[in-house]
């Protein structure tokens, strides 16, 4: 049973697939996930306060997807390639990872912002610079050991270029392409 934390997330982020952010009442949040509108203020402090943790969690969940693609394309060799089959993936079945990843936030979207005061402790959202830098690092570190080792800046290069590419095709997806994406990913996660 998920904790109240992750029902609201749950929550908020099934009520922003179908509303924009500005329409989502935390009130219906809150009835959602079958806890009372003060349970929610406590967890997240406010609107915004929600709003970062699903925007943070969106990024975990990316990063999380990144750690088992690595672990995935390096038993086979094909790490850059993999890590950018995840990326396209992961951008097209969730609008906020795709707004981490490029830094275009929709007009239904929550925006990324910094903590009050009392909450600094949390966190700060990583900027679409530093989450490809983070993935390129952890990419390359995680495949310079694999099975044909490789010289370190040769693969920093080719982890970039395939963050890079995906990144394109995030920002401007080829007619019917998430289609067969989505097919060859499940296919090699198989």
């Amino acid at each position: 049973m998920p904790s109240a934390r992750e029902a609201l997330l749950d929550s908020a982020h099934s009520a922003l697939s179908t509303l924009p952010w500005t329409a989502v009442r935390m009130v219906d949040v809150a009835a959602r996930a079958g806890v009372s509108r003060q349970t929610l203020y406590n967890e997240f402090g406010s609107k915004d306060g929600l709003a970062r943790a699903l925007i943070r969690r969106a990024a975990d969940d990316y990063l999380a997807g990144v750690e088992q693609t690595l672990g995935t394309g390096r038993t086979r060799g094909e790490g850059p390639a993999e890590l950018a089959r995840w990326t396209v993936r992961a951008a097209g079945a969730d609008v906020l990872v795709k707004a981490l990843l490029t830094g275009v936030w929709g007009e239904g979207l929550p925006r990324p912002g910094d903590p009050p005061a009392g909450r600094r402790a949390e966190r700060a959202l990583p900027t679409p610079t530093e989450l490809l830098t983070l993935v390129r690092d952890r990419a390359v570190a995680a495949l310079e050991d694999g099975p044909s080792p490789r010289d370190p800046g040769e693969l920093e290069l080719s982890c970039e270029i395939a963050l890079r590419l995906a990144l394109s095709y995030t920002l401007v997806p080829e007619p019917g392409l998430s289609a067969r994406s989505r097919t060859a990913a499940d296919r090699s996660h198989r």
